[in-house]
């Protein structure tokens, strides 16, 4: 005999996420963790990854260009988040990946689509109850093209240069402001011109420039935008 079940099917739950992409030293990290805490939403700082695959490479004298060995080291990475600490292979190297030699390197890596395709997976799995905020280069266009509110987040390279020099040098490291506008310019001609996953607002990203305005107006204009989006009746 066959019997019909009335039960409806269970849909897998989808956690909202909020994305923010942008150019390096736009304060997207910044902005993406305090929006976070907001929320109570989990929080991925994708350029860590590709600074951790980077490093990882350089440390074992392999090519930065050489794709198919990078995402074969970087399918394999022992990588940990311990609060603000940043574990490989379980030393802590939050400050190293932090340089700007360790910037550049990563956007060497993050062009090269294999190594892109092996970090793939290891982002989405991010993706965790209650949500997720997550800032880089392709969160709403590659990586969670389904999310809930999508961010451009841009600044002037002026006031990027003067924010990542004032970071720098808090660190104990040396920067001259006009050395770092150049090397904020190389890194955008290659985020914006490289073959897979480039830098670039969607159409569907809210616009944000933080050039005039304080990371605390930034934080309240992505959360009055959140508010206002519809919400999916299944993991909100």
């Amino acid at each position: 005999m066959n019997l019909i079940s009335n039960t409806v099917p269970t849909q897998p739950v989808i956690w909202p996420v909020i994305t923010i992409d942008g150019p390096t030293a736009s304060g997207k990290g910044t902005v993406a963790q305090r929006v976070a805490h907001a929320l109570g939403f989990h929080y991925l700082d994708s350029g860590s990854l590709y600074r951790l695959a980077a490093l990882a490479a350089v440390r074992q004298c392999v090519p930065l260009t050489d794709d198919k060995t990078v995402a074969e080291m970087s399918r394999q990475l022992d990588i940990r988040f311990v609060g603000e600490k940043i574990l490989l292979a379980g030393q802590d190297v939050s400050d190293d990946i932090r340089s700007e030699s360790a910037g550049q390197n990563a956007s060497i890596v993050a062009a090269l689509w294999q190594v892109r395709e092996a970090l793939l997976d290891r982002q989405r799995a991010f993706r965790e109850a209650p949500g997720l905020v997550c800032d880089g280069r392709d969160m709403g266009s590659v990586i969670f093209p389904d999310a809930a509110l999508k961010i451009f987040l841009t600044a002037s390279v002026e006031a990027r240069a003067e924010r990542r020099t004032k970071q720098l040098k808090q660190k104990g490291m040396s920067a001259i402001i006009d050395d770092v506008v150049k090397e904020l310019r190389i890194r955008d001609e290659r985020d914006i011109n490289r073959p897979v996953a480039p830098l670039k607002r969607l159409h569907d990203a809210q616009l944000l420039d933080t050039t005039e305005i304080s990371a605390d107006e930034a934080v309240a204009s992505i959360l009055d935008w959140y508010s206002k989006t519809p919400k999916n009746s299944v993991g909100v």
